[in-house]
């Protein structure tokens, strides 16, 4: 099985190139708790008291709704939270903070999840998204980081409604030395349909297919998703093995909007979160945590990769701990 964004913290004895590693992985949570400071320091901001009292969840559930949790997973976080705090009969505040990142984390937790690219060849997987909000770039990152863990990856350019979305993967492409099918004006269903017939036939690992940006609104455009899903069956009737769903992280509830409507459309199986560097709020994953654990899927619903940068480094594996942290720091 390839090993994808696996960053375990290496023992104090390990070899440099493992120091190296636990420096990355450093690095990395300190610039996602930049990311999400605009959140973090508002609810860090509610435990700088000294009592623990109806006042201070009173601040902390203002805190957790700023933040885009949305109230559901606000009331949830909240009785849970009160609930650790009874039966550790904590009366520091700052112990309550503690119990809120593992409250939090146990609610996120579900979401952790990584691509099994054993099963298939190729592992189809279908990538969608509104436009802006990262798809095309994420699959450029998505496919780098699967070529550095062993697998071969062919791309598929399905995103004939958007200007320049062709032009776009071509680059990716280029730049992570891959082959990629197009179609000049071509149908987006006949082009997934000869990619998984092309990545079957040349023994490629994975199959991404970058489908066109669109609002769930745009009803004629969720109809030609469903087509792309059914096409892409028909090549392989085991695919698409995973429909993942790019969403930014700055759109607060309305990316919870979009998670219902893609699932609703293309039975989702994962998530990519975008742009959660300087004004994205990141608590909007509580709300899709809660709703996930409430949904009825043959398969769960991961965040399999967040994202806070235009680097290639800055795409990695969704860690509940690592984000809990980070949100409440």
């Amino acid at each position: 099985m390839f090993s994808l964004f696996k960053r375990k913290t290496p023992a104090p004895s390990t070899a440099p190139s493992s120091q190296a590693a636990q420096v990355a992985s450093q690095d990395w949570l300190g610039r996602l708790r930049s990311g999400l400071q605009r959140t973090g320091s508002s609810i860090a901001g509610v435990f700088g008291g000294k009592v623990i009292d109806d006042a201070l969840y009173e601040e902390l559930e203002s805190a957790l709704l700023m933040s885009d949790a949305g109230m559901a997973a606000t009331q949830h976080v909240l009785k849970a939270l009160k609930q650790q705090v009874k039966e550790a009969g904590s009366k520091d505040p700052a112990q309550v903070k503690v119990l809120l990142v593992q409250v939090l984390a146990d609610l996120l937790r579900p979401l952790e999840g990584e691509l099994q690219l054993d099963q298939h060849k190729p592992t189809v997987i279908m990538v969608a998204g509104v436009n802006g909000a990262g798809k095309t770039t994420s699959i450029g990152k998505l496919t780098r980081h699967l070529n550095d863990a062993g697998a071969s990856v062919l791309l598929a350019a399905a995103d004939t409604f958007r200007a320049a979305a062709k032009e776009q993967l071509l680059v990716w492409a280029d730049r992570n030395q891959v082959d990629i099918i197009s179609q000049d004006n071509g149908d987006p269903a006949a082009v997934s349909f000869d990619a998984v017939t092309a990545g079957r036939a040349r023994g490629r690992d994975v199959v991404l297919v970058d489908t066109a940006g669109r609002l769930p609104t745009q009803l004629h455009l969720m109809e030609e998703l469903k087509k792309i899903k059914r096409v892409l069956q028909k090549a392989d009737d085991t695919s698409p093995h995973e429909v993942l769903l790019v969403i930014d992280g700055n759109t607060g509830q309305n990316a919870l909007a979009q998670v219902k409507a893609f699932d609703d459309t293309l039975g989702l199986t994962g998530l990519i979160v975008t742009k959660l560097d300087g004004t994205a709020k990141g608590g909007v994953l509580a709300a899709i945590a809660l709703w996930a654990a409430q949904r009825s899927a043959d398969k769960p619903l991961s965040v399999y990769f967040i994202g806070i940068g235009e680097q290639l480094q800055d795409l990695q594996a969704f860690r509940a701990d690592e984000f809990a942290q980070a949100l409440i720091a």
